[in-house]
């Protein structure tokens, strides 16, 4: 690869990783405007659940679809088109004046998003197959700010702007992305793998590997509470818990995704390092499940050890980026976009499961009372649907005995 090739690639990797964060500000910016949301759509927790995670169900839905686009197409203009959809279905929402175009809005959102991370990947086993953890977990670092934007200075945001004109502004970011992406991002040249036979059964090998199937479900559990609780439900809890206001609460909350950041980098530089996967995996799925445990069994801890805590957990949950690394080892190169398509399917499918589980499971103990116009739920009612996250956790666990580590290199 010549210099300029190489630097061209690395800025490529780096609008990927932001396109990423970008697309985790929109995943996550309905946390901070649960009251707003209720209020202006006159709906409960299960409705504003099933609201945000319109996102997941077309992210989620789409990942098998997009790994295959990705080995069949490459990343420039399918990042490039998905940007601008991203743009569109954002702008869709900040007008939207009845659930039925909120519900699309967040759809196309999620469609259009559904390239972002699965992209960065795809360029990452292009230009840089031989540092695939450590990119996946560098990628990961970048959108975890993004996430974080999404909760206190996002809160301010909406404070002072509203959450229309802040969608809309939002919606401004996407345009730019798909500009900044079509004149960098380039696609290393290599043998088009269109619908032959080989491919075909290059897919059926990926589907029928168990170890595929493993590693995508240790990552929804390790996914479980950045999704779950820092993606829409740990600022209401820690609200109603802890007394906090909301842009307290949603600093704390964000915290789940500093730790995911930080943690991605280091466990894999540590998994590339000692070249072992599942040994980080049990270390990080521990921690992620022991944190969660400790702030959600004991209500009463000051708020600055439930940080600590909270931060610990996404440090611990951050080893699903290693989900990807054992399943693309587990399976042949040739297939990795479908096999990432399969593993992002289980991780982001973590919040089409649990954001309207969870909602529901809130309405069905609500006692009636409503403040500003919006449900309100008491703080038993929030830590008896939270204790579902890290229960999924300990199912993870139990499903990595069953991965077989691949020394950090391609088995196939």
């Amino acid at each position: 690869m010549t210099d300029g090739a190489h630097r061209r690639a690395a800025i490529a990797f780096l609008l990927g990783a932001l396109f990423f964060a970008y697309a985790f500000v929109l995943r996550v910016s309905p946390s901070v405007m649960v009251d707003d949301l209720m209020r202006d759509f006159a709906v409960g927790g299960a409705v504003l659940g099933n609201l945000s995670a319109f996102y997941f169900y077309a992210y989620s839905g789409l990942q098998i679809p997009v790994g295959l686009l990705l080995d069949r197409f490459g990343t420039r203009w399918l990042m490039t088109a998905a940007a601008a959809v991203v743009a569109g279905g954002t702008l869709l929402f900040a007008s939207a004046d009845a659930t039925g175009s909120a519900y699309l809005g967040r759809l196309l959102i999620g469609a259009g998003c559904a390239f972002s991370w699965a992209g960065t990947l795809a360029l990452v086993n292009q230009w840089f197959p031989g540092r695939f953890a450590l990119l996946a977990g560098a990628s990961q670092l970048v959108a975890m700010g993004g996430a974080i934007l999404g909760q206190a200075p996002l809160a301010l945001t909406v404070e002072g702007l509203g959450w229309r004109d802040t969608m809309a502004w939002l919606a401004l970011i996407g345009i730019v992305l798909a500009v900044l992406i079509c004149v960098v991002a380039r696609d290393r040249l290599r043998h088009k793998r269109d619908d032959t036979l080989a491919g075909r059964s290059g897919v059926r090998a990926v589907a029928a590997n168990p170890q595929t199937w493993l590693a995508a479900g240790f990552g929804l559990a390790m996914t479980s509470p950045m999704l779950g609780f820092g993606a829409l439900w740990g600022v209401p809890y820690l609200i109603a818990v802890h007394e906090v206001e909301r842009t307290t609460a949603a600093a704390v909350a964000s915290l789940v995704f500093l730790g995911n950041g930080v943690g991605g980098v280091l466990f894999g530089w540590w998994s590339d390092r000692i070249h072992m996967r599942k040994h980080p995996m049990l270390v990080g799925g521990l921690l992620c499940v022991g944190a969660q445990l400790s702030f959600l069994l004991a209500p009463g801890l000051p708020i600055a050890l439930v940080a600590t805590l909270v931060f610990a957990a996404g440090v611990g949950g951050s080893t699903m980026v290693l989900a990807f690394a054992v399943a693309r080892e587990h399976n042949s190169l040739a297939s990795a976009g479908f096999t990432i398509g399969i593993i992002n399917t289980a991780v982001t499918g973590s919040g089409a499961l649990l954001q309207p589980l969870l909602g529901w499971i809130l309405d069905t103990r609500w006692d009636g009372l409503m403040v500003g116009g919006a449900r309100s739920y008491s703080p038993d009612t929030y830590q008896i649907a939270l204790l579902v996250v890290p229960a999924i956790g300990v199912i993870g666990l139990g499903l990595l005995a069953f991965i077989r580590d691949t020394g950090a290199t391609q088995q196939r």
